[in-house]
């Protein structure tokens, strides 16, 4: 098995105390960052697929995620100089009035596995919040957005309608939660919608495609 192959298996079997040396192993072996950090992309791909699927769940899911960033951490400065690496800056939020952030935190891990840079602006976030913060960050490409509460639907249509309305442009806008569904998602007028974590990476690279 090639040392890219070794880094694959360990991020997918979430062998989080073993990622950082395979990673170093594998960059002294001649491999580029850019290799490595694809293949550790496409065992997230698959860890994704499995969670989507219902054969593995949270907890293991969060396993991975946290491997991943154990190798991401090493790979880092190598990539800092490597836009290429980088799908652009991903900015994330749970809409006013709701205080979830469990499933948001597992989007962010699997959206940033995917090779977005992330701005987690966490809870309770009013939409002027999101507009502000893609005028603060360089080469946003993403604004995801969530809502788990059936209570806080209005705020997340409130929150898509907020950030159109602002003439910004360059970035596309994804929305999820409990209660949201494809068709809400059309209703007001985002660009894409995932029904959980994994799905979540794979639109969004289809989205910035």
């Amino acid at each position: 098995m090639s040392k890219i192959e070794e880094v694959k298996v360990l991020v997918e079997t979430g062998k989080s105390k073993k990622v950082a040396a395979a990673v170093q192993e594998a960059l002294d072996n001649g491999a580029k960052a850019s290799e490595i950090l694809e293949a550790m992309i496409a065992s997230m791909g698959v860890v994704g697929e499995k969670f989507s699927a219902g054969e593995i769940f949270v907890p293991e899911m969060l396993i991975a995620a946290k491997s991943m960033a154990k190798g991401v951490d090493v790979l880092r400065p190598l990539l800092a100089g490597d836009n290429s690496a980088s799908l652009g800056t991903c900015i994330i939020g749970t809409v006013a009035g709701d205080l979830h952030d469990i499933g948001k935190n597992l989007v962010t891990m699997m959206i940033e596995s995917a090779g977005f840079t992330m701005v987690d602006l966490g809870v309770d976030v009013p939409a002027e919040r999101f507009v502000e913060a893609i005028e603060e960050n360089e080469n946003v490409t993403l604004v995801a957005c969530s809502a788990l509460l059936t209570t806080t639907m209005p705020a997340l249509k409130e929150a898509v309608a907020t950030i159109k309305a602002s003439g910004l442009t360059g970035f596309k806008v994804i929305v999820g939660g409990a209660p949201v569904t494809a068709e809400f998602a059309q209703e007001i007028g985002a660009d894409g919608f995932a029904p959980d974590a994994g799905s979540a990476a794979v639109k969004a690279k289809e989205l910035v495609a």
